[in-house]
C-alpha cells in the first residue's frame, strides 16, 4: 500500500525534510521540531494555530532565505531530521525483552475517537485524549501497534455562546489538505476502498492515515461517491444522536475496521478495544477464525484469550444499548456465518439484569474479552459492582474486571518552558526516564524563585490567550461588549486563578461553587486577596440541561457584581486545554462520586505544578497525599451533598488555599505555595504517566495475550 503525501513546492530542497516532519505527528510532542517552523515566521506559525502542515502551504518561498543562512538553524534541522528517521527505523519492541515476539505481531487498537492535536479534531473529550496518549506512548516504547478510528469530516461540535449565554453548536468541515493526514492508496495508486461485510445496501469506506510517530492510525471515511447519501453521512459527526445511525457507525468501525486491516495486510495478533463502541470487531475476528474450520466455540475462545477491553465510564448513559429490532435488521445475514441462531446471537449482548433492554455493547465486550480493565482503582470497584450480573455465581470483589489507572503522555502535556526548567535541574535525560520516581526527587533542586517565575509567565500566557480569543470574537462576530468581558477580558494575572474545564453535564456540577453566591462574591471581590475563576467546556448538542448550566455560569460572568473575575471561554479544545492546565493556579474538580472514572485533566495540571482542589473520586483517591493539593467529599447523603461539598470548597479556599497563595515573602515568592507545587509534581508526574500506564498494559495484558497465540 502507498500513501498520497502532500507536496510543498515552496520549500527549498535543502529544507525538504520540513515537509517530511510535518507529515508525522511526532512534531506535536517534540517542541524542538515545532521551533523549526516557528523560527521561519512567528506570525504565520501563530495564524496556522501551531499546525506545520497548514503553515507550510502558506509560507512564501522567500521566507526561507533567512533560515537558510542561519548555521544554527540548519544544524538543529539536520539533527532533528536524523533523530526522527532513526526513531521510525528502530524495530526493537520493549516487550521483546519479556518474551519472544512472534513474527508480524501487532496490537490492533480500536477507538471511536482519538485526541492527538487540535488540527485533526477526531475527539470529544477525555476518552479521545486517553486514546491519543496511548498511541504516542506506544510509539515511544516501540510497541507494534496499529490503530483504527473514524474520519469525521464535520468533527464533534464547535461551540458559540450567544449573547443570552445559550450554546449554539456549529459544524466546521475539516480541510484535509491542512492536516498531518494522508490518503491510503493501493499498489496501482488508486484510493483504497473496502466494503463493509454483511451490510445492505452496501457501505464502502475509504482509508486515511495519520502517522503518530511509529504508530499508524487508520481512519475510515464513508463520505465517498460510491455510497448513497444516507451512508455517506454515517461518519459525519462524532457521537450522533440517531440510534440507527449510531449502530451503523459502530458496525463500520468494528466490522469494517477489521476488514480494512485485512485489506492492508495487517494481521493483528491482539485486539484492544477502547470502550464498547468498536466491540463488533470481536465478531469479525471470530468469523475470520471460523474460516479456518474452527467452530464458533473454538474461535470465540481464541479471540477471548487475545482480546483486551477497557471500560471508561460508570455512567449508564455512556454504554450503548441497541434495540433488538435494529440488531435483527443489520445482523440477520451475519449470525448464520457464525453458526448461531438469532437468540444465541442476541444473548451475547444481553445484560442479565436488564434482559429486555437490548444489545448492550459493554456487556458484549466484557463477555467476549479475556482481559478487562477499568481506568482507576475506584472505577475498578464501581465497574465490578456495575457488571456483577454477568458473573452472578461469584462475589462482587472477585468479578474479573481489574484496573489500570490512566496516565498522560508527558512529552505532550509538559509546557516547553517548564520542560526547559526541568532540563536544567532534573538532567537532560529526565524525559526518557520520567516514569522513575527517583528522577522527581530532584525537583527540590529547582530554586523556588525560578519555578514561580516560570509558572507566573505561563499564567500571563493563559490570560493573553483568553484576551486574544475575545479580540477575535469581537473582530469576527461584532458581539455584545458584555459577552467579550464575560469571556475573560478583565482577568488579572496577579490574582489566584482557579480553572474548571470539563464537559458540561449535570453530574460534573460545574455550577457547584455558586451554591452560596454572596460568599463567593466576597472572595472574588476581596480588596487584598481576591480569586478569579476560568470556566471552559461544551455541552453535547442534544443536552439542554448542560446548556442551561453553561448559561447560568455565563450570566454570572456578565454580572458586574462578580467584579469581572468570572470568565467563560467558549469552544474549549485541545489548544486552550494546554493553556489552562499550564497556567491556572488551582484545578477544580467536583463531580458527583463515584461517577468520575479517572479524570486525566488534573494529571496534566499536576505535571506542570498546578495542585488540584478535587472531590475524592477517580484518580485523585490514588494521587492525593495531603501535601499536594486539597480533597473534599465525605459521603454526605445525596440530598445534602451539593450543600456540603460547596461548603467544603468555600472553607478550603478561605482557610487554606487563599492564605497560602498570598503568603508572599520579602523576596516576592510565595514559598509555601511553591513547596506545594513541587510536591504536586514529585508525587504525581511518575505515577500518572502514560509510560507507566502502557507498561502495565504490556505486562498485564499484551504479553499474557501473546502467550495464547
Amino acid at each position: 500500500m502507498k500513501e498520497k503525501r502532500p507536496e510543498f513546492s515552496n520549500i527549498p530542497e535543502r529544507l525538504a525534510g520540513l515537509g517530511e516532519l510535518a507529515g508525522n505527528l511526532w512534531w506535536s510532542w517534540n517542541p524542538a521540531v515545532r521551533m523549526l517552523y516557528k523560527t521561519i515566521d512567528r506570525q504565520i506559525w501563530k495564524e496556522s494555530i501551531h499546525n506545520p502542515a497548514k503553515m507550510l502551504r502558506e509560507v512564501p518561498a522567500d521566507f526561507f532565505k533567512r533560515v537558510l543562512s542561519n548555521h544554527e538553524y540548519l544544524k538543529a534541522y539536520d539533527t532533528l531530521l536524523d533523530q526522527f528517521r532513526k526513531e521510525l527505523a528502530e524495530e526493537d519492541c520493549w516487550c521483546a525483552q519479556k518474551i519472544p515476539v512472534p513474527e508480524n505481531y501487532t496490537v490492533a487498537h480500536f477507538s471511536a475517537e482519538y485526541g492527538l492535536h487540535h488540527s485533526i479534531p477526531f475527539y470529544a473529550g477525555g476518552l479521545g485524549f486517553l486514546a491519543g496518549d496511548h498511541l504516542k506512548e506506544c510509539s515511544d516504547l516501540r510497541v507494534p501497534l496499529a490503530a483504527m478510528g473514524f474520519m469525521y469530516p464535520e468533527g464533534y461540535v464547535h461551540q458559540e455562546i450567544r449573547d443570552d449565554g445559550w450554546q449554539d453548536s456549529k459544524d466546521e468541515f475539516l480541510n484535509r489538505e491542512e492536516a498531518s493526514i494522508t490518503r491510503v492508496l493501493d499498489d496501482a495508486g488508486n484510493p483504497v476502498l473496502v466494503r463493509v461485510p454483511m451490510i445492505d445496501p452496501p457501505i464502502h469506506v475509504a482509508v486515511w492515515k495519520v502517522s503518530v510517530g511509529r504508530v499508524p492510525l487508520y481512519l475510515l471515511d464513508t463520505d465517498i461517491e460510491i455510497n448513497d447519501p444516507w451512508n455517506r453521512k454515517v461518519l459525519a459527526h462524532l457521537y450522533i444522536g440517531d440510534v440507527e445511525q449510531r449502530l451503523r457507525q459502530e458496525i463500520v468501525l468494528g466490522i469494517g475496521g477489521s476488514e480494512v486491516l485485512d485489506a492492508l495486510g495487517i494481521r493483528h495478533s491482539i485486539l484492544h478495544l477502547n470502550e464498547g463502541h468498536p466491540a463488533f470487531a470481536l465478531l469479525e475476528r471470530i468469523r475470520n477464525r471460523m474460516a479456518s474450520d474452527a467452530t464458533f466455540q473454538e474461535a470465540a475462545e481464541y479471540v477471548k484469550n487475545t482480546s483486551i477491553f477497557t471500560t471508561h465510564t460508570p455512567v449508564p448513559a455512556g454504554h450503548d444499548v441497541f434495540p433488538f429490532h435494529l440488531m435483527e435488521k443489520y445482523f440477520r445475514a451475519y449470525w448464520p456465518s457464525l453458526g448461531l441462531s438469532r437468540d444465541e446471537f442476541l444473548q451475547l449482548g444481553v445484560h442479565p439484569q436488564e434482559p429486555q433492554a437490548g444489545f448492550n455493547m459493554t456487556a458484549f465486550a466484557l463477555r467476549m474479552c479475556g482481559y478487562r480493565n477499568a481506568v482507576s482503582f475506584k472505577h475498578g470497584e464501581v465497574a465490578r459492582k456495575m457488571w456483577q450480573g454477568l458473573w452472578p455465581e461469584i462475589p462482587e470483589e472477585k468479578v474479573p474486571i481489574e484496573y489500570i489507572t490512566n496516565g498522560i503522555h508527558v512529552p505532550t502535556w509538559i509546557e516547553p518552558k517548564m520542560e526547559l526548567l526541568f532540563n536544567r535541574y532534573l538532567g537532560l535525560d529526565w524525559i526518557s526516564r520520567h516514569n522513575e520516581p527517583s528522577i522527581w526527587d530532584r525537583i527540590d533542586d529547582i530554586p523556588d524563585e525560578e519555578l514561580w517565575k516560570t509558572h507566573y509567565w505561563l499564567k500571563i500566557k493563559l490570560i493573553d490567550a483568553v484576551r486574544d480569543l475575545g479580540r477575535k470574537k469581537w473582530t469576527i462576530r461584532h458581539g455584545n461588549p458584555t459577552t467579550i468581558l464575560a469571556g475573560g477580558a478583565l482577568l488579572d494575572p496577579s490574582v489566584l486563578t482557579i480553572g474548571f474545564a470539563r464537559r458540561f453535564v449535570t453530574y460534573k456540577r460545574a455550577d457547584l461553587i455558586f451554591q452560596d453566591v454572596e460568599r463567593l462574591k466576597k472572595m472574588l471581590n476581596s480588596r487584598w486577596r481576591p480569586i478569579q475563576i476560568i470556566f471552559a467546556g461544551k455541552a453535547h448538542p442534544a443536552d439542554d440541561t448542560g446548556k442551561l448550566i453553561i448559561q447560568e455560569i455565563f450570566r454570572a460572568a456578565c454580572d458586574p457584581a462578580m467584579g469581572g473575575r468570572i470568565a467563560f471561554v467558549e469552544d474549549y479544545g485541545e489548544q486552550f486545554a494546554q493553556y489552562m492546565v499550564h497556567g491556572v493556579d488551582v484545578w477544580l474538580n467536583n463531580p458527583i462520586p463515584p461517577l468520575e472514572a479517572c479524570g486525566t485533566s488534573g494529571m496534566k495540571a499536576a505535571l506542570n505544578g498546578v495542585p488540584s482542589l478535587s472531590i475524592l473520586d477517580g484518580w485523585w483517591i490514588e494521587g492525593y497525599n495531603r501535601k499536594n493539593g486539597w480533597a473534599f467529599g465525605d459521603g454526605t447523603p445525596a440530598g445534602e451533598r451539593d450543600r456540603a461539598d460547596a461548603e467544603s470548597i468555600y472553607r478550603l479556599l478561605e482557610n487554606e488555599i487563599i492564605p497560602l497563595y498570598y503568603g508572599v515573602s520579602e523576596d516576592g515568592v510565595p514559598h509555601g505555595w511553591v513547596k506545594m507545587m513541587k510536591e504536586t509534581i514529585r508525587s504525581n508526574a511518575p505515577r500518572f504517566s502514560a509510560r507507566r500506564m502502557v507498561r502495565e498494559y504490556l505486562d498485564h495484558y499484551y504479553v499474557a495475550a501473546l502467550k495464547n497465540i
